[in-house]
């Protein structure tokens, strides 16, 4: 324990270092003149001087691929929005830019003709700024963001315009791409048919409709899913989901979610109501390592509420986005159906209640660039930092237990590329006793972009390191290394309490592509080490996974990208030594770090 002890010290001190050293040169929007301003004003008392050096640090934009891709609004600021003009525009052939740019062929016209393009009123729906108000360059960049974020929108651009002969006034014309919406899916076997209809915009309304079907064919019995959304009721961003659907074993699972998350860092109120029925069944082992399924049948009620307050009262972009932030939440999860004893001796598939209150502060701004997850279209890259605090109380098998937990995340560009970083740790008081102990510690970085002729390339890793201490010995409550928590393509029948993960990816970008598609080649390495109590992740087996392939997305369509690869697995217990796979599914990125305190959870162990 006190290794371990050591080593949360050592990754702590790591990125305090981190924070404390990161460097202050100035962003082009705001002057040297301002912020020197921003820092007298903060000297007034303790408190704002506190602030100022635990939040305000700015971002290096060392690449000009970077820089160029900044807007900058500062003619049009303060003047009165005289009209805001929406033309959306057919996914092929057209551009958000590009006025004279126009489909050019039989498949671009023919797809778009049974193409419904988005309501201009979905896209008024998403913006911050209104007419007969003063312009404001963070809304204006604030909307863009927004609407940039739906997953129907390939491209956007806000472009404000001066008015000849009306020097305080300005007109905003907003050109909106589409994302082909309509996606089919299916497949066919010996055994069973499948086949899927998603509508990410349905009748261009910006709501989402999935339905899946499934025939066996060995008794004809028929599983169905269907989910349907509506991310935004009038401007409100309110977003709401009702899902149902039925295996072909009769588990089912249904569910309605009602969320208005801190969809910005303006937004003072955030809350949702979450509540589902779920029956499913899993395996699980007994006292010989003896797997059997069994049973799961629960009701979840979860509500939460957020405030954010503005910290600051200067009206600097980075002031106008820190805030100190207080959320609450209620969990009430009941068992219908759970484990027999002999596979849940802990009782932890229980019923249970669940309290939580958080406060912190949250100091997060966005970054545009291009080629990380995407060829060369705008990315939103969040940087900023939290701090934070949550407790609450839990009870559970009739027990009573206090939880306390913290988390402190940073994320910004250097000249060596950029960095996020988020350390987490949290624990349960039983009297004197810490119970269900969990630290986590997560980075991400990329490399500046580096050219190659036309081709482009990011080198990225992430590393991961989970440790707990005094932890059940249900499955639920134990740590996996198998496919998504750990390596993609890999199962194990083991668990524990501490795993380390290092993932590396070097990644190239195409030049070129074929009907909005791109194969982009990459190279991944990645390795985990599993431990627990009684072997640590220092005496643990390392397995690892080296992977070759490509990444295909597509410009124009929403569905999620995929990759095709072949993978070498020097060792997967229970299959053999030296194994290659190839897979073919649907990936997901890196992923950005979005630095918003929302609703207050315990440490994720999984």
């Amino acid at each position: 324990m006190y290794k371990k002890i050591k080593l949360i010290l050592f990754l702590l001190f790591i990125c305090v270092s981190q924070i404390t050293n990161a460097q202050e040169t100035e962003t082009k929007k705001d002057s040297s003149n301002l912020y020197l301003n921003i820092k007298n004003y903060s000297k007034k008392n303790k408190f704002t001087k506190l602030m100022h050096k635990i939040v305000f640090r700015t971002p290096v934009l060392k690449k000009e691929i970077t820089k160029e891709v900044q807007k900058k609004y500062g003619i049009f600021e303060g003047k009165i929005i005289r009209n805001i003009t929406i033309l959306t525009l057919d996914p092929f052939g057209y551009s958000e830019i590009d006025t004279l740019k126009k489909p050019k062929n039989w498949a671009e016209r023919n797809g778009n003709k049974i193409h419904i393009k988005t309501n201009r009123l979905t896209i008024r729906n998403l913006l911050l700024i209104k007419k007969n108000k003063p312009f404001d360059s963070l809304l204006v960049k604030e909307s863009e963001r927004l609407i940039r974020t739906q997953r129907f929108i390939n491209r956007v651009d806000i472009a404000p315009k001066l008015i000849p002969n009306s020097p305080d006034s300005v007109d905003i014309a907003i050109r909106v791409l589409d994302s082909w919406s309509l996606v089919p899916k299916g497949s066919l076997s010996s055994s069973r048919v499948s086949f899927g209809l998603n509508d990410r915009n349905f009748l261009g309304s910006g709501h989402q409709f999935e339905n899946k079907i499934r025939n066996r064919f060995s008794d004809g019995k028929s599983a169905y899913s269907v989910a349907y959304s509506i991310p935004n009721i009038k401007n409100t961003f309110i977003n709401t989901k009702v899902s149902y659907q039925i295996d072909l074993e009769e588990y089912y699972g249904k569910s309605i979610a009602i969320d208005r998350p801190f969809y910005s860092p303006l937004t003072k109120w955030a809350g949702g109501i979450y509540v589902d029925q779920q029956f499913r069944k899993d395996t699980l082992p007994d006292s010989n390592l003896v797997f059997a399924y069994q049973n799961f049948k629960y009701n979840t009620h979860d509500f939460w509420v957020g405030r954010a307050f503005k910290i600051f009262k200067g009206n600097t972009e980075s002031e106008r986005t820190t805030n100190l932030v207080t959320t609450g939440r209620f969990l009430h999860l009941k068992y219908l159906e759970s484990p027999v004893f002999e596979y849940d001796p802990d009782d932890f598939y229980s019923n249970e209640k669940l309290a939580l209150v958080g406060i912190g502060i949250s100091s997060r701004k966005f970054i545009r660039d291009r080629f990380i997850f995407r060829n060369g279209i705008i990315e939103d890259v969040p940087i900023g930092r939290i701090y934070g605090i949550t407790t609450g109380y839990q009870y559970k098998n009739n027990v009573g237990r206090y939880y306390l937990g913290g988390r402190a995340a940073f994320g910004n560009f250097y000249k060596w590329g950029f960095l996020s970083a988020n350390i987490e740790i949290g624990t349960f008081f039983e009297k004197a006793t810490t119970k269900q102990t969990a630290f986590s510690f997560q980075a991400n970085y990329f490399t500046n972009l580096i050219s190659i002729g036309r081709w482009k390339l990011r080198q990225f890793v992430k590393p991961q390191l989970v440790i707990g201490s005094n932890r059940m010995e249900a499955i639920g409550d134990q740590l996996s290394i198998n496919e998504n928590y750990g390596l993609n393509g890999f199962t194990i029948a083991k668990y524990g309490t501490e795993k380390a993960l290092l993932t590396l990816q070097t990644q190239a970008y195409a030049p070129w592509d074929l009907w909005g598609f791109r194969l982009n080649p990459y190279l991944n390495y990645s390795v985990a080490l599993l431990g627990n109590a009684k072997s640590g992740l220092i005496e643990s087996k390392v397995y690892s996974k080296i992977g070759i392939g490509f990444i295909i997305n597509n410009d124009y369509l929403v569905f999620s990208s995929f990759q095709i690869s072949i993978s070498y697995y020097p060792s997967i217990p229970g299959y053999g030594e030296h194994i290659f796979k190839t897979n073919s599914f649907e990936t997901t990125d890196f992923g950005f770090q979005d630095f918003e305190l929302a609703k207050p959870r315990t440490v994720i162990f999984k």
